[in-house]
């Protein structure tokens, strides 16, 4: 089928297409790529001839020539195309946005590699270099010469298909059984620096793909203009989803960001308790603990041993960030002491809390303002301090990197 297996997408654009015996189809439109098995597929060739596109199979074709391809179908007949993980390779692949998956970060296509094998065609690699830019304008060789005297060559890089994945889907026709599988691996933040750099319609469509967990948990790494847009174009019953998986902390937040009407109708189409926690830490004024406060901790009473807690540990499952400091209440809620996890790790099994607990660290008030701890924190190498009402009941925690983001932030606003 082919004098050699493997080409470049771009040198089959535009070219002929006969039958076997001469008669004129059309001129190549684009690839079709099947890409739901393993290996992506080449399923189909569009032919433009007289303003329309005409569709045939791919495994028909013979194709001869490397540069400037020879291609002919035997028994040319068209066909329907109705299967899903379909990709046109120039509609929806070529100069669009890709992720690159080993480098974690948005690359454009400027060709694509096809090989053959005695199997099928499929697609293998992405050029995401210059070289492939130069080579669709057909300028490779004459600025490979140049560069060549000053012994240089022309920049290249190709990509793995097995190491990108598509994101660029303004059209909405496009029917993935997969999509976005492969983003699964990203951390959240890598993922929302992604998303920062997309359009609006792709930012959306990426974020709709993702389950609720992770979307809540991309939302807290965005910027909040990013946040904003996602959440204004997104559903109020999919948005309201997201924001109830996320800290009350950081939907406050963002509902400072949002205009007043469309932030009291999340909040209305959020679960009661979560919402009821948002409005709480909104009505705080603006740079004081409470209003930085995260209102998520554990807290156990005294009374309990290391055993039993490591138990209630294992069962809730705690986020990273909740865990560094858990806390003892009374019965009143009222704050008694902390418990740094490291206590609680290197003591006996039946050794009981109140025997390990730190007394020592005194809380702070929910009213006090946040400048006036950055210096307590940073003295005293604390990750979070435990805040208070004035009544004494504990409401919430104060994170180190909280404050100093809003610090800095605050600077930089001046």
């Amino acid at each position: 089928m082919y004098s050699k297996s493997k080409r470049y997408f771009s040198y089959f654009i535009g070219q002929r297409v006969t039958g076997l015996d001469g008669a004129f189809i059309g001129h190549i439109a684009d690839f079709v790529v099947n890409v739901g098995p393993a290996r992506p597929r080449i399923v189909a060739v569009v032919c433009r001839a007289k303003g329309r596109n005409r569709i045939f199979d791919f495994s028909a074709c013979e194709i001869s020539g490397e540069r400037k391809p020879i291609v002919r179908i035997d028994q040319p007949k068209e066909i329907t195309l109705s299967e899903n993980n379909l990709l046109y390779l120039r509609k929806h692949l070529l100069d669009k946005q890709i992720v690159d998956l080993d480098g974690r970060k948005l690359v454009r296509v400027n060709d694509l590699v096809i090989d053959a094998t005695p199997t099928g065609v499929f697609l293998v690699a992405v050029d995401v270099g210059l070289e492939g830019l130069f080579r669709r304008l057909d300028i490779d060789k004459p600025i490979g010469f140049l560069l060549g005297l000053a012994k240089k060559n022309i920049p290249g890089k190709l990509i793995l298909w097995k190491e990108v994945e598509t994101v660029d889907f303004s059209s909405m026709e496009i029917k993935l059984s997969k999509v976005y599988s492969k983003l699964s691996i990203f951390h959240p933040s890598d993922l929302a620096d992604i998303l920062e750099e997309l359009d609006h319609k792709s930012q959306l469509a990426l974020f709709a793909s993702l389950d609720t967990e992770r979307a809540a948990d991309v939302m807290e790494e965005l910027e909040p203009e990013a946040q904003i847009t996602l959440l204004e174009n997104m559903s109020e019953e999919k948005a309201a989803d997201v924001l109830e998986k996320m800290p009350a902390d950081e939907v406050a937040d963002i509902m400072d960001e949002l205009k007043n009407e469309k932030a009291e109708r999340l909040l209305l189409e959020m679960e009661g308790e979560s919402s009821r926690e948002v409005r709480t830490l909104m009505e705080y004024p603006e740079n004081t603990v409470g209003s930085l406060m995260s209102t998520d901790f554990l807290s156990f009473p005294e009374d309990l041993t290391v055993e039993e807690t490591l138990a209630e540990l294992r069962k809730l499952k705690p986020e990273a960030d909740t865990i560094y400091h858990l806390y003892v209440l009374d019965k009143k809620g009222s704050y008694r002491a902390t418990l740094p996890l490291r206590d609680i790790v290197v003591s006996d099994a039946e050794t009981s809390l109140s025997s390990i607990m730190d007394r020592t660290m005194e809380p702070i008030h929910d009213s006090d303002d946040i400048y006036s701890i950055v210096e307590i924190l940073l003295k005293y190498k604390l990750h979070s301090v435990p805040v208070i009402r004035k009544d004494g009941k504990m409401v919430g925690t104060i994170v180190i990197e909280d404050v100093l983001e809003h610090v800095m932030s605050f600077r930089r606003r001046k």
